[in-house]
């Protein structure tokens, strides 16, 4: 899949026009370009005409488009804030808000601006500021290079992983943690694509090993297409029935060295991503699946920079097969 998006130039427009005539689908003609199908879709909704879509006229409109574009004084106007404030309440940071403004509709308003923003509303008693990430958690130092939380059976150490997940080229390899809910009363289960960054939420009653393999084929059981090559966790106790989990997806399971978080960054951040929505002082017995669904499809319908400012869900169904894997239960 390509990287990101970029602006169709007349040749690629002539070509779309031309697939298009010939009843290609619209994902069909992206792989042709070599472009995201997003990029086609939004070209043909945009630039099409009364008669359909001609790759001149279509040409042309998105020449004087970027020319007005350009030409526009360099502030945010009302109809601006409103989609800048609507976007920091469902906790996007500037960067992801101001790339996908980008993205969709041409206007560019640097992250630096939104952030000012930001704080002119909290000098004047605004709270836009509270949807914001806080400063990254306190890592106690370590003394030992053995796992201190429990003996895991027949445990695979990450080295043994294949080099290909590393390479972040396919869906399928997760990384797995749990959240702790406060004075340890509850937790979830995160689980996140390394490849899409899609993530998937489960609610836990406890941390036993039990419960990770009933929250973990729950969670792949809600997507149609669940594909799972490999998951590696830290080397908490809950996840020592790995291999049950192994079985049950037919993936392989792995752990990162002990202490050494940054193995496991993605799913870190994620976890981080998770507390916006549920601070550490949150009782998660509390938390219902409900709302951990709509904290879940909230975090997978954020824009990423890392992925182009495109989405998880965008990028996992552009490249997701169309096939179904019934998991043992």
């Amino acid at each position: 899949m390509p990287a990101g998006y970029h602006h169709l130039i007349r040749d690629q427009r002539s070509q779309i026009y031309a697939l298009k005539s010939n009843g290609l689908e619209q994902q069909d003609i992206a792989h042709h370009l070599g472009v995201h199908p997003s990029t086609v879709s939004r070209e043909l909704s945009r630039n099409q005409g009364g008669r359909g879509y001609r790759f001149q006229q279509a040409d042309t409109l998105a020449t004087e488009r970027r020319r007005i574009a350009s030409s526009r004084p360099k502030r945010m106007t009302k109809d601006v804030i409103k989609i800048i404030e609507e976007k920091i309440q469902e906790k996007w940071s500037p960067e992801q808000i101001s790339g996908r403004l980008k993205l969709e509709t041409d206007i560019c308003i640097s992250h630096e601006s939104i952030y000012q923003h930001i704080w002119a509303d909290k000098q004047q008693g605004g709270i836009l500021y509270t949807h914001l990430r806080q400063s990254g958690k306190k890592y106690n130092k370590r003394s030992s290079d053995k796992a201190g939380r429990g003996c895991i059976p027949n445990r695979v150490d990450i080295s043994k992983r294949p080099n290909i997940v590393e390479e972040k080229s396919r869906l399928g390899d997760w990384e797995g943690d749990t959240i702790i809910g406060a004075k340890h009363q509850g937790a979830i289960l995160s689980l996140v694509d390394r490849k899409s960054k899609f993530t998937l939420l489960g609610k836990l009653r406890n941390k036993t090993a039990d419960s990770v393999v009933k929250a973990t084929t729950a969670c792949f059981n809600k997507l149609d297409d669940p594909i799972v090559h490999t998951i590696t966790y830290d080397n908490g106790k809950e996840f020592s029935n790995h291999e049950k989990i192994s079985e049950l997806l037919g993936a392989s399971c792995y752990f990162a060295t002990p202490y050494h978080s940054w193995e496991r960054g993605l799913n870190e951040h994620t976890n981080g991503l998770v507390r916006q929505y549920v601070p550490k002082s949150t009782d998660l017995l509390k938390v219902s699946p409900r709302a951990l669904q709509i904290i879940e499809n909230a975090l997978n319908d954020r824009p990423r920079k890392i992925l182009s400012f495109l989405t998880p869900k965008e990028v996992r169904n552009c490249m997701a097969k169309p096939t179904r894997m019934i998991l043992r239960c």
